[in-house]
C-alpha cells in the first residue's frame, strides 16, 4: 500500500490569494513511491484530523518564520511572514510527533520543527552570523553552492551515506538555539551554520537547511533521503490501524 503523504504549500508571492506547491516536492515523493497531498494552510485546531489520514509529513520551503513565535523582536531585515501558515505547520508538527508519523523538514520546514520544539532562528544570517557565507544564492535551483559537513552516526549520514555533500542555499535565516530533543546532523562546512537537525527519539525526524527536492531529475541527487522518508512512511501504516482510505 502507498503511504499518504502531506506536503505543506504556502502563499504564492507573485500572485495574492494563491497558495501553491513546486513539483519537485510532488515528484520527489512520487519517487519514493508515495502519494503526495497537499496541504494547504489551515486552522491548527484541525492539525489532528489532517493527520489522521496521513502516514507521514513533508514541511516545504517558504517565507520567514514570525519571531513572536520563539520570542524574539522582528529584526530590521526580517522578510515577509505567513503567521496563519506557521501556527497550522505547528500544530502539524506537534500532533506528528505525537503519532510518531515520519516527518522531513525542508529550508523553514527545517526551522519550523526547531521553533515547534522550543528552538530560536537566527533571524538574518549576513548582519546577526559572524563569517557566515552567503546562503541566499542565486541561480538554478539544482546549482550547488556550498558544502556541508554530516555528522558520522548521525540518521542523515545514514540515509545518504556521505560525510560532506554539495548542497543549493536559498535561505537568509537559520536555526539558532536548538529545540528540546533536538540534535544538529549537518553543519555548513565554511561557517558552521546548522544544515541538519533531527529528533533522535523516532525513528524518522529529520530536517535540512538546504533543498533536496531540486534535484529529483538530476543525474546525482538527495533522492534517498525521500526514499528513506517514504519507507519509514510505510512502517506507520499498520502502526496506525490504517486498513483502508
Amino acid at each position: 500500500m502507498r503511504p499518504l503523504i502531506g506536503i505543506t504549500l504556502g502563499d504564492d508571492d507573485r500572485r495574492r490569494g494563491l497558495q501553491v506547491l513546486r513539483q519537485d516536492y510532488v515528484r520527489s515523493v512520487e519517487e519514493a513511491g508515495a502519494v503526495p497531498v497537499a496541504l494547504p494552510a489551515g486552522r491548527p485546531e484541525d492539525a489532528t484530523g489532517v493527520l489522521e489520514r496521513l502516514d507521514g509529513l513533508v514541511l516545504s520551503g517558504g517565507v520567514d518564520v514570525d519571531p513572536a513565535l520563539y520570542g524574539d523582536a522582528p529584526h530590521p531585515r526580517l522578510r515577509r511572514v505567513d503567521r496563519r501558515r506557521d501556527d497550522f505547520e505547528l500544530a502539524l508538527v506537534v500532533e506528528a510527533l505525537r503519532r510518531e508519523l515520519p516527518i522531513l523538514a525542508i529550508c523553514r520546514g527545517h526551522q519550523v520543527l526547531n521553533v515547534a520544539m522550543g528552538g530560536t532562528l537566527v533571524q538574518d544570517i549576513p548582519s546577526e552570523f559572524e563569517g557566515g557565507i552567503d546562503h541566499d544564492a542565486p541561480g538554478r535551483r539544482w546549482r550547488r553552492v556550498h558544502r556541508v559537513d554530516i555528522v558520522p552516526g548521525s540518521r542523515l549520514h545514514e540515509v545518504l551515506g556521505r560525510v560532506t555533500v554539495s548542497v543549493n542555499s536559498f535561505h537568509h535565516q537559520a536555526v539558532g538555539r536548538l529545540g528540546r530533543g533536538l540534535v544538529v546532523s549537518a553543519r555548513s562546512e565554511r561557517d558552521g551554520l546548522i544544515e541538519g537537525i533531527e529528533f533522535p527519539e523516532l525513528p524518522f525526524v529529520i530536517g535540512v537547511q538546504w533543498h533536496p527536492e531540486s534535484f529529483w531529475n538530476r543525474a546525482v541527487s538527495f533522492q534517498a533521503l525521500f526514499d528513506a522518508h517514504g519507507q519509514a512512511c510505510r512502517l506507520t501504516v499498520p502502526a496506525l490501524g490504517r486498513v483502508t482510505r
